[in-house]
């Protein structure tokens, strides 16, 4: 995972994300483990299916740290998570690939709070 982490950190557009205020205080509000269930549901739901829906503009860029944590670490879309994540589009995501997914971004929101888990 550091290797794509260090890729990341050297895409312009990826390495301008940082967890606001607004997403700080719902993650101390509800807690990591309330994210992490959250992030779940939206990759499951938005993400996993094969031809998911309003593909390209189904993450919102902020209100939540699941959001934000989806561009900054290209789990964004189908494409994002093909060009930057070798899964292809076209075919539903497995649940492993899931779980990775959310790993991905539930890392990337421990980097940004400083909680190295």
């Amino acid at each position: 995972m550091e290797m794509l982490f260090e890729r990341l950190a050297r895409s312009r557009f990826r390495s301008r994300f940082r967890l606001g205020m607004k997403e700080r205080d719902y993650l101390d509000t509800k807690g990591r483990a309330v994210i992490e269930s959250h992030a779940t549901d939206f990759v499951r739901q938005r993400l996993a299916p094969a031809q998911p829906k309003n593909d390209g503009r189904q993450t919102p860029m902020r209100g939540h740290p699941a959001f934000v944590a989806q561009h900054a670490t290209a789990t964004c879309c189908r494409s994002c998570l093909a060009k930057w994540h070798g899964l292809p589009a076209g075919r539903a995501l497995t649940e492993a690939e899931q779980a990775r997914v959310v790993g991905v971004m539930m890392e990337w929101i421990d980097r940004q709070t400083g909680d190295r888990r």
